[in-house]
């Protein structure tokens, strides 16, 4: 079932804010059986906005818009919506109420703007925004159907989540299940993967497809199956699954879709363990990665993030002669820096980074993009030199999601 996916606001057009909206909407919808066609982003103007409705509606059968339903004057995605499917419009209160319910629990008064978006199209079906104060519509037309929602993210998500979803899930796909699989993979690049499963995939059934999710340092691959016979999903899944881990063998991380940081604190949960960081080149990012996600102190215990060479010798207690022989991108300097943030941290794993992230700062013997990383336990230390790119913010994600793969190996050793 085709989706296009419009999101408005000039916002978006000028960079002022970056489109995060479409990417989750589409990660959410292909895992439901949903194909996004296609995703446009327009600004506040009508005939803007109609042009992109108008080719959204002709290409796919599903259109989710989201953006311009707020109580200001540039919020003009109601009224042009309105036009399209010329629609009168009349206030509701029930949408009154949960304005009011919202406002309330915050303390806050209601004005004028607010109240309009109680305002709402006579032709669409009414769907409550719980998380915020304006509504979502449903459209539908010749067997075709446009949702608009707001495009404030957290609004957006509930909404998809609660009621769009579950709406376009009954009314759509009511005769297809579905079945994922994800598997982690390391130590190849995506086209070397793709030539070692060329075989693999030329014999997978019509009704599965296999798709490539690289990131920096690992490839997620993803089976998924859609058939009207759940059995019939489950255990072709199942075959192939183990088919993956007969080819693929030592380089299989995990066949559960987690992000490397939870993946590293389930194995510390199992153990009873603690880890922490001493990130030079990362800035601390390894540590924002793991505290990201609640119940993350059941096992971090902190971060020393010692950018210069003195935090690196007073805190981390990293030897003098060996920054000045060596230097700080080193393995001497990052085995200690490892060595260091176990003992002042008091926890049983760290991992450690410093690196030359770029643009400057870069030797003939160390180019940017040279990154030396550490991962240790009390007993244990291990360490590897990487040379990633001259792109700084990619030097610092890829180090980071290194460090992050040699930790987890590293414990799940014992």
């Amino acid at each position: 079932m085709d989706v296009q996916i419009i999101t408005i606001g000039d916002e978006l057009l000028i960079g002022q804010v970056i489109d995060t909206n479409s990417a989750w909407m589409g990660q959410q919808l292909e895992k439901e059986g949903f194909r996004v066609v296609g995703k446009t982003a327009v600004g506040d103007v009508e005939k803007d906005i109609l042009n992109a409705v108008n080719s959204a509606m002709q290409r796919a059968r599903i259109v989710l818009v989201t953006g311009g339903i707020g109580p200001t004057k540039d919020d003009i995605t109601k009224k042009t919506l309105c036009n399209y499917f010329d629609s009168g419009i009349h206030f509701s209160e029930e949408v009154y109420e949960n304005i009011k319910l919202i406002f309330n629990r915050s303390g806050r008064l209601i004005n004028e703007l607010t109240r309009d978006q109680a305002m709402v199209p006579d032709k669409a079906v009414i769907i409550q925004n719980k998380a915020g104060t304006a509504p979502c519509t449903w459209f539908e037309q010749e067997g075709k159907i446009l949702v608009s929602m707001p495009g404030v993210p957290y609004e957006m998500k509930w909404l998809m989540t609660n009621e769009i979803i579950p709406r376009l899930r009954e009314k759509f796909l009511q005769d297809i299940y579905i079945k994922h699989q994800t598997t982690w993979v390391t130590g190849f690049g995506e086209s070397d993967l793709a030539i070692k499963l060329t075989s693999f995939e030329n014999e997978l059934p019509p009704f599965i497809k296999l798709a490539y999710l690289p990131q920096p340092g690992i490839i997620r691959l993803r089976l998924s199956a859609y058939a009207e016979d759940p059995d019939l999903a489950e255990k072709s899944i199942a075959e192939q699954r183990k088919k993956l881990h007969d080819i693929l063998d030592n380089h299989i991380l995990t066949d559960e879709d987690k992000p490397l940081e939870l993946q590293v604190a389930d194995s510390l949960i199992i153990r009873g363990m603690t880890m922490g960081t001493a990130e030079s080149c990362t800035g601390g990012r390894i540590a924002s990665l793991i505290t990201t996600h609640p119940g993350s102190s059941k096992t971090f215990v902190g971060s020393i993030v010692s950018y210069s060479n003195d935090v690196k010798k007073n805190i981390l207690r990293v030897s003098e002669d060996d920054l000045n022989r060596f230097g700080a991108v080193s393995k001497p300097v990052v085995e200690q820096m490892v060595s260091g943030a176990i003992k002042v941290l008091n926890c049983d794993y760290a991992v450690a980074t410093s690196g030359i992230a770029g643009p400057d700062g870069a030797t003939p013997e160390k180019p940017v993009g040279t990154v030396w990383i550490a991962a240790a336990s009390k007993e244990k230390v291990v360490s590897e030199c990487y040379q990633f790119s001259n792109l700084r913010e990619l030097n610092i994600m890829r180090a980071s999601n290194m460090a992050l793969l040699m930790l987890l190996k590293l414990i799940n050793s014992k």
